[in-house]
């Protein structure tokens, strides 16, 4: 949470030499890899905000228009100014909201979340793309269904985006935008919202940030395989953090949690790690000893299971901010 502070002095810097800016930036191209071999398509100021779109999880955009192939085409590159291997890229998501009035989904269940004997119905080839409608007046989500007993059902909406992810390394050629790890990526977690800071890791000169992917509603593990895909209106600011220890997975703050992600093949590992990771934050941050931290992790720690559906699974370890108002920081 100093990062935030770090932050602070980044924009009192800002107001010394120009006001920030608002851009308005409209995809032509969209990418399917988290590369940093793709030509950046815009260099953003650290402060301005930029104010964008995305398509959704098939290719389609806001009018129903293909534009992409299908697989979470991103919207992206952006070259961020200033940043560099071994910073902390700090994004901040100012709006987050839907621009069209239905989403798609599947009728079935991923493998890790059912027993497979108990899914036939509904898997593979067996498992139905169903629409939704989305009512930004009423603030609900309804499927269009034929089922006679979803008739009255509905959903809160809560738009979040999927992929919040940086290029990366080298060493990962080039994962495909279904995948989420140490650069960020499809993380599909509902607190990548409006108001959230992601925390992510630069591995290459200017960060190359990748944004997709957007949901309108989901629930813990987007075990049908989609949540209720849809395209988005978003914009962001984005901040560097240097002279910090560089983070080992992504990190999310709000005004309500800090959160430190995690993705490993099994859920037992992810779990460490994401564990570590919030261990690392709290010591960093209050300079507590191990002995400590077990007090305040073991009374307070929440974890959630944002997705099943990638190829590796995830590990969200949360505390809310609430409990640590006793504790000191320190610079």
């Amino acid at each position: 949470m100093k990062y935030l502070v770090t932050i602070l002095f980044s924009i009192v810097g800002l107001f010394a030499f120009g006001q920030p800016k608002s851009i308005d930036f409209m995809p032509t191209v969209y990418y399917n890899n988290f590369s940093h071999k793709f030509p950046s398509v815009l260099t953003v100021q650290q402060g301005d905000t930029i104010r964008s779109e995305s398509a959704d999880a098939g290719g389609f955009d806001k009018n129903g228009v293909r534009v992409a192939k299908r697989g979470n085409p991103l919207t992206g590159p952006f070259f961020i100014d200033g940043a560099s291997p071994g910073d902390i890229l700090a994004i901040t998501l100012t709006t987050v909201s839907l621009n069209r009035d239905y989403a798609t989904t599947v009728e079935g269940f991923v493998k890790r979340s059912f027993p497979m004997e108990a899914m036939k119905e509904v898997y593979g080839r067996n498992a139905k793309l169903v629409k939704w409608t989305l009512d930004k007046k009423s603030g609900y989500a309804r499927p269009q269904s034929v089922h006679e007993h979803l008739e009255n059902f509905k959903v809160p909406l809560s738009p979040f985006m999927g992929c919040v992810g940086v290029a990366a390394p080298a060493k990962s050629k080039e994962p495909l935008t279904y995948f989420a790890d140490e650069y960020g990526g499809n993380m599909d977690f509902y607190k990548v919202t409006k108001g959230a800071t992601i925390y992510l890791p630069v591995f290459h000169e200017g960060a190359l940030l990748y944004i997709g992917d957007a949901h309108a509603a989901q629930g813990d593990g987007e075990i049908n395989g989609d949540a209720l895909e849809t395209s988005m209106d978003f914009a962001f600011v984005a901040r560097v953090i240097k002279g910090e220890p560089q983070i080992k997975f992504p990190r999310i703050e709000d005004s309500e949690h800090i959160i430190a992600m995690a993705m490993d093949k099994t859920l037992e590992q992810a779990l460490k790690k994401a564990t570590l990771g919030l261990v690392e934050w709290l010591q960093k941050d209050y300079k507590l000893s191990l002995k400590e931290v077990t007090q305040v992790i073991g009374t307070s720690i929440e974890y959630r299971i944002p997705t099943l559906a990638g190829p590796k699974l995830e590990i969200a370890a949360m505390i809310k901010k609430k409990n640590l108002i006793g504790l000191r920081k320190q610079d």
